[in-house]
């Protein structure tokens, strides 16, 4: 049964409650650069839950600090959805800061750098929009005793079918299976190299028997010689 602390007023020790989150951003590519402001995409960068729950129960706000040359680098968004959307010619790193309703809780910052231009295979493939986006979790280790309540009483968002652009049990599976490779392939590696060095061992194993029986010879031929 969790012990309930004294501190922070009345954390619940013992206790881990994990949020998963995804953040990102899709881009599209007007085809040209607008002739206004040479802008040659419009983009979107965004948090959101990664299961089908309401956000907006725990979180007060999310801070999503663009680059300097925005009117308003600094865009804050207090309700769903949590997202900014602007234009613009250039990648460069977004900080997102969440702020969450019970004051006792720390803000998190996630850094997503946005991305705006395709791969070649996504241009052949006819791909117009590029989406990169990213798993994450949020962890509330003690949390208080309001915030307990609030985390494991979540709304869902909406009553209807509820997915994200990446399918990362696919992605999942793939990265396992990458894992799994690179560890066969060292594994092989060294095995390979641990044969080497056992045949280099023993190729140096047997100069020295091939030296120690010269030296042995060598002192012979002076003892007869000295006996002579």
């Amino acid at each position: 049964m969790a012990e309930y602390g004294s501190d922070s007023g009345g954390r619940v020790k013992g206790v881990t409650i994990v949020k998963p989150l995804i953040y990102g951003n899709i881009a599209r590519y007007f085809g040209k650069k607008r002739e206004e402001d040479g802008h040659t995409h419009q983009w979107t960068v965004y948090v959101k839950p990664f299961k089908n729950e309401d956000m907006s129960a725990y979180v007060k706000k999310i801070n999503f600090k663009l680059h300097d040359s925005y009117p308003n680098s600094n865009r804050v968004i207090t309700k769903p959805p949590y997202e900014v959307t602007e234009t613009g010619w250039g990648e460069f790193e977004v900080v997102i800061k969440i702020y969450f309703n019970d004051p006792n809780e720390r803000p998190v910052t996630l850094y997503h750098l946005l991305k705006l231009f395709q791969s070649e295979t996504d241009i052949m493939l006819g791909k117009k929009s590029l989406v990169v986006e990213f798993y994450d979790e949020l962890v509330f280790q003690d949390p208080t005793v309001m915030m307990q309540n609030i985390l494991q009483s979540l709304r869902p968002i909406s009553m209807g079918s509820y997915k994200h652009e990446t399918d990362f049990e696919e992605k999942k599976e793939k990265t396992l299976k990458n894992i799994v490779s690179a560890k066969n392939k060292i594994q092989y590696e060294i095995q390979e190299l641990n044969e080497r060095l056992k045949q280099r061992k023993e190729m140096i194993q047997k100069l020295k028997d091939e030296l120690s029986k010269v030296d042995e010879h060598i002192n012979i031929e002076e003892l007869v010689e000295a006996v002579t």
